[in-house]
């Protein structure tokens, strides 16, 4: 199952691109309107791209007036992804959205590197959220922790049903010629190419600890890349940056995994998913019959 990463695709804009997955996900929404950081808020370095947008949205009611209705047209079942400063802000992100039927998943950003951070823990946060809906909740969280895999447990412990694994890392980029941060708020969010060993090592620990479902994300650019999330334990894969450069990598990508499963005598994706903590299962058949999993 392969969805966009919160914040990488404007569905809107590209809706061709948004009905090419499987589930789209909305850029975080926060009560209240937020115009972001000031510009510049977006730079390239060689080793990924750097944002600080700040989560710029429209807020909660404008969200669900204006935008959510539009987005259901797109006939893809929609992740809303909410976020806040406070439990409060969540819950109210939380309740608002609950009671729309077409929403078909909730995703709890506690991970933004571009804002000033909540510092309150996950646990409180999902338990309040979790309060507020039944449908599935999913806890976003942040690879710059000491011990992400306890994080996790915090949050499956407190009613989390998966986990999106990872938002981008803090990082800085220098202007060439001015030797100046090259974003307005200096330090922004790293993703692309650097990211994706950092998002299998979380994703590996956090599917070892919890075996959530898990959503991995960071740096995938090809079959492979998404082949290697699900072996760390995912059971579904989000794109980001590539979308910026390549709008039609959800068909390339999808393509492009099944021939690796294929190839690997996998007889599905979904059948891949944690083999990498499969020791001494030297066949995937043998990793499958162990562990059936569904595409």
């Amino acid at each position: 199952m392969l969805l966009n990463a919160s914040g990488c695709l404007d569905a809107l804009t590209a809706p061709h691109v948004a009905r090419s997955l499987d589930a789209y996900v909305t850029k975080t929404v926060t009560p209240l309107p937020r115009g972001g950081n000031e510009p510049v808020r977006i730079a390239e370095t060689e080793l990924g791209m750097l944002n600080s947008i700040g989560l710029a949205n429209p807020g909660i009611d404008r969200f669900v007036d204006e935008y959510l209705p539009r987005l259901a047209e797109l006939g893809v079942p929609l992740w809303v992804s909410v976020g806040g400063f406070s439990v409060a802000d969540y819950v109210q992100c939380v309740a608002r959205v609950d009671r729309y039927p077409e929403v078909s998943a909730i995703e709890l950003n506690l991970s933004c590197p571009n804002v000033d951070a909540y510092e309150q823990p996950t646990a409180e946060i999902v338990e309040a959220a979790r309060a507020e809906t039944a449908k599935p909740l999913y806890a976003k969280l942040s690879p710059a922790v000491p011990d992400v895999a306890a994080v996790a447990l915090a949050a499956r412990d407190a009613g989390a049903d998966g986990l999106s694994l990872v938002n981008t890392i803090r990082g800085l980029a220098l202007d060439e010629r001015t030797l100046q941060p090259s974003l307005a708020r200096g330090a922004g969010g790293l993703s692309g190419p650097a990211l994706r060993p950092i998002a299998l090592a979380a994703v590996y620990a956090c599917y070892a600890a919890t075996h959530m479902p898990i959503v991995g994300m960071g740096g995938v650019e090809s079959g492979r890349h998404a082949l290697e999330l699900l072996a760390a334990g995912a059971s579904q894969v989000a794109l980001g940056t590539v979308l910026f450069s390549d709008p039609g990598a959800p068909a390339r990508i999808r393509a492009e995994l099944v021939q690796e499963t294929s190839q690997r005598g996998f007889a599905s994706p979904g059948n891949a998913t944690g083999v990498a903590h499969a020791a001494g299962l030297a066949e995937p058949e043998a990793f499958e019959s162990a562990h059936p999993v569904s595409a």
